[in-house]
């Protein structure tokens, strides 16, 4: 046996060295554990060693979902990103939008053609995350010939990656066409410097993020993708499912998911895909009312895709959102639920101004907390992020997300949280309701804004069992500002959702209820349905008496409107009761000079011409109109209403003249008021019709009075009754013969 000589070995971190003096065989297994992970007791189980990350399957064919067979709509882009491959190279072409826009599919579609028209070499990347970027770039440069030592050492870090990759890139033979598709986080492309032009290609990077600094350089032409437009949307059903139903039918599932394109696919999938169900297109619509969200992802199995959160709507925004989360930016999600709880319609950043300043109480509690100061920046990642776009609506600057996304976002809203957004929206409401009687025309398009949110509101609390009086209130006040800005249809159907509503959750005999109900009445009166507010407004006025008492302003309000239908049904004399109990009780709580107090007593003198008691009427308007500008101001409407009354008793008195001047007065104050478009304007045309056909001017009363039948006919209807009015006194004019000069 031979003798050994000497022996040395050093070993660090948790190597180990054995030596021996003679003939052995030594045989070693070795377990390797992440710091902190080997068991303390007993002996540990070595797994099988998790491979390492591989180089994707193909850089020559884009691993996507299914791609559209025929791309809808998005001509004007496809060129200028067909310009860009065919030219000689060098840019870069970022392609973004909200998540399910189609921007995938634009680039599957423009790659599939620079291959097959323009020869180009295409390579597709998924630069969703670094790992995934890393691998698909080494395979790029692999593809374009570098060689296996040279990818082996830039995998293990002794060359740098992306310069490899670009060094291949720049010297390729063959003009190229790279896509990094889904590059959500453009850290990821900064931080390697991944993303540079080269003259020997295009590069098409699609991404969620808007606004990256990334974006921002001489090389980078940026093309922004939103949703299809409706017929388009109707057609990519249509393609889908052409069996499923009719064009009319597709339109409207379409209208319904907002034109996006991943929904539709899915829909489509569903419709298409079918095997113990049958639905249309019609019944799928009437589904998407119950299931929303829930039901277009359904398709996602007919897809192949059902596995990948990028390809369901329920989940697509939540990748933002956890990459906001994780970049320090819950709140985002926060702010978006928030919206949830609103329409789709754009919100006017007016609405969420008071949350920015700490001025609304509630979003402390919310999960994650939206403070006050975290609110912008919320609000710009997801701006940022387009997970919501800035738009610009009647002046106001406003957001606005997507419909299938607030859906899908609400839907994951914890039971908890969802009592604390509600409260929140529509504290928030609230506050950026502008005063009842405000009519200016700034008042009135927030109101426009407004009303489809309060609307939202309450179809999201009732859906989830939270309606309160206060979220009914909200909607009826909506309604009543509507109302005032002559927009009487929508008001209707403002004020009887708010109604309908406030019965089913808090039941007939709640305050809240019968004031919703009550809202209705005024409506109806306007748009000249009469015995229908009649009968709304009896059982109001005596469920109010019963519920809060004959001198309650609620009360009063009722019988108010009340005595105003049976003024136009002709039933005078209930009227006048009513409205002197309403007079005697407006006075005693409210006092003479309030506007609810003038506002009646103007109504009392309309009434008193009606029953024909003039004796002294002109003494009495002249005196309310006088106590209104002292009390109101010149230029307010109660006071012009005041003027009114006074022309109509001056014209009732002979004094034509005078009349036509006062109210031209009043016609200026009402336009300044409500707006030249607004119904009520047409009632002073016509008195003022009235007024120059008293003095013998028939052509100026014939045209004064065909203005307003023609205008009522258009924004009331031909069978109102007071177009019908128009009509006649139109009629009655023009048969007069012409006045000898």
């Amino acid at each position: 046996m031979s003798v050994p000589g000497s022996m040395e070995g050093r070993a660090s971190g948790s190597a180990r060295i054995y030596q021996t003096g003679g003939d052995q065989y030594i045989e070693e297994h070795v377990h390797h554990y992440a710091p902190g992970s080997a068991p303390l007791f007993g002996h540990p189980w070595a797994g099988p060693a998790e491979p390492r990350r591989a180089a994707p399957d193909s850089v020559r064919m884009p691993l996507v979902g299914r791609a559209p067979g025929i791309l809808r709509d998005r001509t004007d882009t496809m060129e200028r990103l067909r310009a860009a491959v065919a030219g000689p190279g060098g840019g870069i072409q970022v392609l973004h939008g909200m998540g399910g826009c189609g921007k995938t599919a634009v680039a599957h579609t423009l790659f599939t053609e620079a291959v097959r028209d323009h020869g180009r070499v295409g390579l597709w990347v998924n630069a969703s995350e670094r790992v995934s970027l890393r691998a698909g770039m080494l395979a790029v440069a692999g593809d374009r010939g570098a060689t296996d030592g040279e990818l082996a050492a830039a995998a293990g870090g002794q060359r740098a990656a992306a310069d490899l990759v670009w060094h291949y890139l720049d010297r390729s033979t063959e003009p190229w066409l790279l896509v990094l598709d889904n590059a959500d986080d453009p850290g990821i492309l900064e931080e390697g410097a991944w993303l540079r032009p080269s003259p020997s290609g295009t590069v098409l990077v699609t991404t969620r993020h808007a606004a990256s600094p990334l974006w921002r350089t001489p090389e980078v032409s940026s093309h922004r993708l939103g949703v299809l437009p409706l017929e388009d949307a109707t057609l990519v059903l249509r393609d889908l499912a052409p069996d499923a139903g009719t064009r009319e039918s597709a339109r409207k599932v379409a209208r319904r998911l907002g034109c996006l394109p991943l929904a539709l696919t899915l829909a489509g999938a569903h419709l298409a895909h079918q095997l113990l169900e049958s639905w249309s297109m019609d019944e799928y619509d009437r589904k998407l009312s119950e299931e929303s969200t829930a039901l277009v992802d359904r398709g996602a199995s007919a897809t192949g895709d059902g596995g990948q959160s990028r390809r369901l709507v329920g989940r697509t925004w939540q990748l933002s959102l956890d990459t906001l989360a994780a970049g320090g930016l819950p709140e985002a999600t926060a702010l978006l639920r928030l919206l949830s709880f609103w329409a789709a319609d754009p919100v006017p950043l007016s609405l969420l101004m008071p949350a920015a300043q700490g001025r609304v109480d509630g979003l402390e509690h919310l999960d994650p907390p939206l403070t006050a100061d975290r609110v912008e920046p919320a609000l710009r990642a997801l701006l940022d992020h387009s997970l919501a776009d800035l738009v610009e609506t009647d002046g106001h600057r406003c957001v606005k997300a997507h419909g299938v996304l607030l859906d899908s976002v609400a839907a994951g809203v914890s039971d908890a949280q969802r009592e604390l957004l509600a409260g929140v929206a529509g504290r928030l409401l609230r506050a950026a309701l502008p005063p009842e009687g405000a009519a200016s025309p700034q008042a009135r398009s927030q109101v426009r804004l407004l009303a489809p949110h309060a609307t939202g509101l309450l179809h999201r609390s009732h859906r989830h069992g939270l309606v309160t009086a206060e979220s009914v209130r909200i909607v009826a006040r909506v309604a009543r500002l509507v109302y005032e800005a002559g927009d009487w249809t929508a008001a209707l159907a403002l004020a009887a959702t708010a109604a309908k509503t406030a019965a089913e959750h808090l039941g007939d005999e709640n305050p809240a209820t019968i004031e919703a109900r009550s809202g209705q009445g005024p409506i109806l009166f306007r748009l000249g349905r009469y015995a229908e507010a009649a009968g709304l407004l009896r059982p109001v006025h005596q469920d109010a008496l019963r519920t809060f008492g004959p001198h309650d302003a609620r009360t009063l309000d009722a019988a108010y409107e009340l005595q105003r239908v049976l003024h136009r049904l002709g039933d005078l004399a209930p009227a006048r009761t009513l409205l002197e109990a309403v007079l005697d009780g407006r006075r005693h709580a409210l006092g003479e000079n309030h506007v609810a107090t003038l506002k009646t007593r103007c109504e009392m003198l309309e009434l008193r011409l009606a029953q024909d008691e003039f004796d002294g009427y002109t003494a009495a308007a002249e005196e309310l109109a006088g106590d209104c500008e002292r009390r109101l101001g010149p230029d307010h409407l109660v006071t012009v209403w005041a003027r009114d009354a006074l022309a109509r008793g001056l014209l009732r008195s002979g004094r034509g003249a005078e009349a036509e001047d006062l109210f031209r007065r009043v016609l200026a104050g009402q336009r300044a008021g409500y707006g030249d478009d607004h119904p009520l304007v047409l009632g002073v045309l016509i008195q003022l019709s009235r007024a120059q056909y008293a003095q013998g001017k028939r052509e100026q009363a014939a045209d004064s009075a065909r203005e307003v039948a023609e205008q009522r006919a258009g924004i009331l209807g031909e069978d109102h009754p007071e177009t019908v009015a128009a009509r006649a006194w139109y009629a009655e004019v023009r048969a007069e013969p012409p006045a000898q000069g």
